[in-house]
């Protein structure tokens, strides 16, 4: 399917902000389910462009002057793959790189006996599955309740999160059965409710050499509504947008994202 993206992200600070760093990782990937047809990055001066370890698109953005607003605009046209392939390798870091724990997937007590549970049998398609549904019923899913600063394992004691905390909670159970998997980032087409960036996790099957894609918050592998944007060890190698500022107190976040499947349900909902 095509997927039309517009993803707007606006701070505004009550007092002036002397200098500050924005990393943004808003680009489509390109691999075997999804190509970009067109793609547009809109954001003030001239942020520069490169990829990371993990072969995501970067661009590093830095404003040397006074401002009390930023804001970051992309839009474009994927096409997706409806019935999604394993992935390859590729480029970026080997798969065992993603057997190492990060700071928001560190193992506990806990995820260890949820991962012994569903994968101490080995990992297959219905044993991923399986895990999935115990994520979901361990964490349900429910927004405002965590931040990007919550771990798998406080998001677990919460018992409520969001797809963020879902895949750090997946990712954990997958490393502690050592497996390699990895956190993905992206969006998600919602056939005209309101869309959202979404998280995801792609697992290594060694026996078939590929990344399969597990959308952790819907139980079921990945398909053509989900347009990956940047892969890593959890959301802090693969988060669209992250930065550091001097001065500007009284931060304001606006971020807006549309999803639609033709150009005019796009111009629809920004008239909305």
């Amino acid at each position: 399917m095509r997927l039309h993206i517009r993803h707007l992200t606006t701070y505004r600070y009550d007092d002036p902000v002397a200098y500050s760093i924005q990393q943004l990782r808003l680009t489509p990937r390109q691999d075997l389910n999804q190509r970009t047809l067109r793609w547009h990055l809109q954001t003030p001066g001239h942020p520069r462009s490169q990829a990371d370890a993990h072969g995501n698109t970067v661009h590093t953005l830095v404003m040397t002057q006074s401002h009390q607003e930023i804001s970051l605009l992309v839009e474009g046209e994927v096409e997706t793959r409806d019935a999604a392939t394993l992935l390859p390798r590729g480029s970026g870091l080997s798969p065992l790189a993603y057997l190492a724990p990060s700071p928001l997937t560190t193992s506990n007590a806990r995820i260890e006996q949820l991962a012994a549970d569903h994968l101490a049998r080995g990992v297959d398609r219905d044993a991923l599955l399986a895990l999935m549904v115990g994520v979901n019923v361990a964490i349900q899913y429910r927004p405002g309740v965590t931040d990007v600063t919550h771990a798998a394992a406080e998001a677990l004691d919460l018992g409520q999160g969001v797809c963020q905390d879902q895949a750090h909670l997946f990712l954990a159970c997958c490393r502690a059965r050592s497996v390699p998997a990895r956190y993905v980032s992206g969006y998600l087409y919602t056939d005209g409710n309101p869309a959202a960036s979404h998280a995801w996790v792609d697992v290594w099957l060694r026996d078939e050499e590929a990344w399969l894609s597990c959308d952790v918050t819907h139980a079921g592998f990945a398909d053509g509504r989900l347009c990956r944007l940047a892969v890593g060890r959890d959301y802090l190698d693969a988060g669209p947008v992250r930065g550091m500022r001097n001065g500007g107190s009284g931060e304001q976040l606006s971020v807006n994202v549309l999803v639609t499947d033709t150009p005019e349900a796009m111009h629809a909902m920004q008239q909305q």
